[in-house]
């Protein structure tokens, strides 16, 4: 699913009329009728609407939702701000069959000043408040009367009104990456957006909790009106890969090999989980290569999990002897991928092993924890490691730090940028951590993560990630790009369902990264685009719980 700017989704709309004959105002109806089945879908206790309608094409949406909801059974009222003489475009057509529906009297109201404002408190006891007032086409801040309605909106709003914005929250800029929007915006417990996602849709935190839903809605435009320059596309719709069922024939060898390899004195954990989730997220085979000293710990996380020990050195620290044409062939006989630097170590000679395993061999490798920080130290090294082969690097603002030569602040400023062009330069699949995981392609792609939560800043997240990764580009080697956008995407939503659960009970404070994996198979039976036709960027749909 592409990402698009306001500007391209105007012209997404215009081709969609000109060149493939959806009128505009048929695309005016197909979106009111998305936000209205939306909102009976997801709003079901819902008896009474007030709809806030704007003078645009946003105002329109409204007024048409408005007609819908009425014609379901809801009581409605729908409050114009502004004169009906300024109303532009498609909205006027919008007002008028407003105006000409048999809806009960007093339901439509036109609201030109903040004192008319004031004399309507009852329309904030509505069970739901549609946001229609500015959308794509919106340049903050908000100012006159819209900004008015909100400090209104602000002074009377119930504690169990829910509030749904069409398209976006207003105030906010369509085209924004940042978390939050600087200036005064409209709280949202739902948003529902149309044709494509815009870059606010994916990167702010448009709700007031992070797990209510935004979702795209297709309301006609054919994928070739959808076009951008942007190179910015949605992780969760890679998750399709997964959702193919494997043939009944089927063996182990099938599903590829992941070695995993790292673990030192008193770091037993980081190659243990690795090492699991590579095996939860479907590969045939897994085997942790560790030091002896924890061997036993980390064959201990499953009865499935093949070990290999590493040769040491006399301070226990993993040897450059795994280096020798002998151990190198023991150690990576019949491996699909390998998952580099769990609890690896930051030794010389943990250091000299990282980097010359790397060099040794062109298996699809996953780089992580002390093996980034090998790395690190010699930067310049990594277009020769990334040659011929998929290198996938996972690091944290920190480790990024420390790979880039930027500042963590430079890096969070610019994280697009700063991911974009170390993935183009190495000619590396970059995931760059953090909100909204950024997966960064060699050829300058980028995808947005929208699944996770703040539960997962906890030891052994990064672990997981490594090994899903590492586990899917073992079944999918064909398809790299998506299968690590597919492994990102499912480990923030095992994350996010955990939390939602029964359990963890909504309490991100006690998530244990671990947790995660009872859910799995859950995040994998998911389908973030499926009924009722939206595609859920976040949240999901509630049978998932």
């Amino acid at each position: 699913m592409k990402i698009l700017s306001a500007a391209e989704m105007q012209t997404c709309d215009r081709l969609t009329s000109t060149q493939f004959g959806v009128s505009s105002f048929e695309l005016m109806r197909s979106a009111a009728g998305a936000v209205t089945d939306f909102a009976l879908y997801h709003f079901p206790a819902t008896r009474s609407v007030t709809v806030l309608c704007g003078k645009g094409n946003n105002g329109g949406d409204g007024m048409m939702t408005a007609c819908r909801l009425s014609q379901a059974g809801l009581a409605v009222t729908t409050l114009l701000l502004g004169d009906p003489a300024g109303l532009k475009g498609d909205a006027v057509h919008a007002w008028n069959q407003l105006s000409k529906a048999n809806l009960p009297a007093g339901s439509i109201r036109v609201v030109q000043s903040l004192e008319e404002l004031s004399g309507l408190s009852d329309a904030l006891s509505a069970d739901l408040i549609i946001d229609a007032l500015v959308g794509t086409g919106f340049q903050p801040p908000l100012r006159g009367l819209p900004l008015d309605a909100l400090n209104w909106l602000r002074s009377g709003l119930k504690p169990s009104t829910k509030i749904l914005a069409i398209d976006l929250p207003s105030g906010w800029d369509a085209d924004s990456t940042a978390p939050v929007q600087p200036g005064p915006v409209y709280p949202a417990d739902a948003v529902v957006t149309f044709s494509a996602p815009k870059p606010a849709h994916v990167f702010g935190q448009l709700t007031r909790n992070i797990f209510q839903p935004i979702v795209v809605a297709p309301i006609g435009s054919p994928d070739e009106a959808i076009l951008s320059s942007l190179n910015l596309h949605w992780s969760g719709a890679s998750k399709a890969i997964t959702d193919v069922p494997r043939p009944a024939v089927s063996n182990k060898g099938m599903y590829g090999h992941v070695l995993v390899i790292g673990g030192s004195r008193g770091k037993s954990g980081a190659p243990a989980m690795a090492s699991l989730a590579a095996l939860r997220a479907g590969a045939g085979l897994v085997t942790a290569a560790v030091t002896p000293s924890v061997l036993p710990l980390v064959a201990a996380i499953a009865p499935e999990l093949m070990t290999q020990a590493l040769a040491v050195t006399s301070e226990g620290e993993t040897s450059s002897e795994n280096l020798s044409a002998a151990s190198l062939k023991n150690l990576l006989h019949r491996i699909s991928v390998l998952a580099l630097g769990p609890g690896l170590g930051t030794s010389p000679e943990a250091i000299e092993f990282a980097l010359g395993l790397l060099s040794a061999t062109k298996l699809p490798a996953v780089v992580d924890a002390d093996a980034l920080n090998a790395i690190a130290t010699q930067p310049d090294l990594l277009p020769q490691l990334s040659t011929g082969r998929t290198l996938v690097m996972t690091p944290h603002p920190g480790e990024m730090s420390r790979l880039s030569g930027l500042s963590i602040p430079e890096i969070q400023a610019d994280r697009l940028k700063v991911a974009r062009e170390f993935a183009v330069k190495n000619q590396v699949i970059l995931v760059l951590k953090g909100w909204r995981t950024l997966i960064a392609h060699p050829d300058g792609s980028i995808a947005v993560n929208t699944t996770g939560n703040p539960g997962m800043a906890k030891g052994g997240s990064g672990d997981l990630l490594t090994g899903m990764v590492a586990g899917l580009l073992a079944q999918y080697s064909g398809n790299p790009q998506q299968a690590v956008e597919a492994a990102v995407y499912l480990h923030g939503l095992a994350a996010d369902i955990t939390v939602n659960r029964p359990g963890i009970g909504g309490d991100q404070h006690t998530l244990l990264a671990t947790d995660s994996l009872d859910n799995l198979h859950r995040a994998f039976r998911y389908d973030p685009q499926g009924d009722p036709g939206y595609g859920w960027l976040q949240g999901f749909r509630e049978e998932i719980i």
